[in-house]
């Protein structure tokens, strides 16, 4: 089976078009197959495909880690030019970094497409409403995370020229993809999860489906990697209109290397990345500025952090049991310092530093904390930022915070990386932050190449 979706991957998204008359064939066996609700929720809730695998890439390219130069040998050649953001950085093979989400968006638009078919039929509109924004989550989620790795950030005034991703909106495996630009990209994406904002239960019955909760979550992530700060706040409000609930740090058991389980309370809507050893516990070792930075009553360091090999290997994920795989999904935390960060981008101090205090109280040793303050917006501004890089460590949000936060020269940053005693840099809005379009991709379509 496995070898079966590998191929359909291969000619959905690589557009090995001389073999036309294996994807009619595929297209037309699957769509026969789905001829129920029942179905429809089938395919959505295949856990293994539509919560997992999305890009690790991110995660790999941002400065939450760092290897030993040995451990960074023993790592795939593709790997260590991603580590190292080189110039010539790009996937050789037709890797699931970009085929796992556009199978995901394949899946949904055949549950959209099998919707249709059963309106006016015996099936409740109800039901079909929630498939319909379910997909329709699934379809705009795999757009976004796409986008972080292969396109520019949202920038409103270069949006309209800036290279987009292939919006695949049919299962059409004989369709045609162009890139667009980020501008449609954003559009497509954030229509699809406004409208699955109305089709969806406020909470979910399990996290690993979408609700209504978790689409507004993601649009507050959206609007605020887009600039958009209004609508950023808009919507994470909403979030905590419905669910508010924090973890108290006190109750979780610091000395294991999995402190969370999988669907802890924070969590909104469950998803993780692929495999990939160079991120992961066995290697990986935290950023030294980020660990020396936790007070000592901070609980995070003992949860999030223990020692091995001269630093620290991260214990923080929400995917437990596992050491490759890492939770990437919609939290409360999240959804409280986007909050915070919006408040305080409008001057409301108050508000900010109350949403901020609210979080971390949770986090320190009982009645050991002592509630931050703020004298400027600015102030506040910083601390939150601060505050955002240590409890979202390898959470997959850094690139999109490096990315638009580069575009304000008050917090760009250069990144760096010493390998061998030779020293590699990344500088803010380098054309390296978008990464290259896995080579098969490119030579089997005829789509550009993102510039270098």
């Amino acid at each position: 089976m496995k070898t079966h979706k590998l191929l359909l991957l291969l000619f959905v998204f690589t557009f090995l078009f001389s073999c036309q008359k294996y994807l009619e064939e595929k297209s037309n066996s699957t769509q026969v197959f789905i001829t129920t609700a029942s179905q429809c929720q089938l395919l959505l809730d295949a856990y293994n495909t539509m919560n997992s695998n999305y890009p690790n890439d991110q995660v790999a390219s941002s400065d939450d880690y760092y290897l030993h130069d040995g451990d960074l040998a023993l790592q795939p050649g593709d790997d260590q030019n991603i580590y190292k953001w080189s110039s010539n950085a790009v996937r050789s093979t037709a890797t699931e970094e970009w085929t796992d989400p556009y199978y995901i968006v394949y899946n949904a638009n055949l549950v959209l497409e099998a919707i249709e078919k059963l309106k006016g039929g015996t099936t409740d509109l109800t039901v079909l409403s929630a498939l319909r924004g379910s997909a329709l989550f699934y379809r705009s989620y795999a757009f976004w995370h796409i986008a972080q790795l292969y396109t520019k950030t949202y920038t409103g005034s270069t949006a309209n020229q800036d290279s987009g991703i292939p919006l695949r909106l049919s299962s059409d495996l004989n369709g045609v993809s162009t890139r667009g630009t980020v501008q449609q990209t954003y559009d497509q994406i954030i229509q699809d999860l406004k409208e699955a904002a109305t089709l969806l239960p406020p909470t979910p019955s399990i996290t690993s489906r979408p609700s209504k909760e978790a689409a507004y979550a993601m649009l507050s992530r959206i609007y605020l990697s887009m600039g958009n700060y209004t609508d950023a706040l808009s919507n994470a409000s909403s979030v905590l209109n419905i669910n508010a609930q924090l973890m108290d740090f006190n109750n979780l058991d610091p000395s294991t290397d999995f402190p969370f389980t999988r669907f802890n309370k924070e969590v909104l809507f469950h998803s993780y990345t692929i495999s990939a050893q160079i991120t992961s516990a066995n290697y990986a070792l935290m950023d030294s500025t980020v660990a020396s930075s936790y007070q000592t009553n901070d609980l995070r360091k003992s949860i999030y952090l223990k020692s091995y090999n001269g630093g620290y290997y991260f214990t923080g994920n929400y995917e437990p049991n596992t050491y490759t795989n890492l939770f990437n999904g919609l939290a409360i935390d999240e959804v409280y310092l986007t909050r915070a960060e919006c408040y305080a981008r409008s001057g409301n101090i108050t508000a900010a530093m109350a949403d901020l205090n609210t979080l971390l109280i949770t986090r320190w040793k009982t009645g050991s904390y002592v509630a931050m303050a703020a004298t400027t917006a600015d102030d506040a501004l910083s601390q939150i930022l601060t505050e955002r890089r240590k409890e979202l460590l390898m959470r997959g949000v850094r690139w999109m915070d490096l990315k638009r936060l580069n575009t304000d020269s008050r917090f760009a940053v250069t990144l760096k990386r010493v390998i061998n005693n030779q020293t590699y840099t990344l500088p803010p809005n380098d054309l390296r932050y978008v990464l290259e379009i896995p080579d098969p991709v490119i030579k089997n379509s005829s789509i550009p190449q993102n510039p270098r």
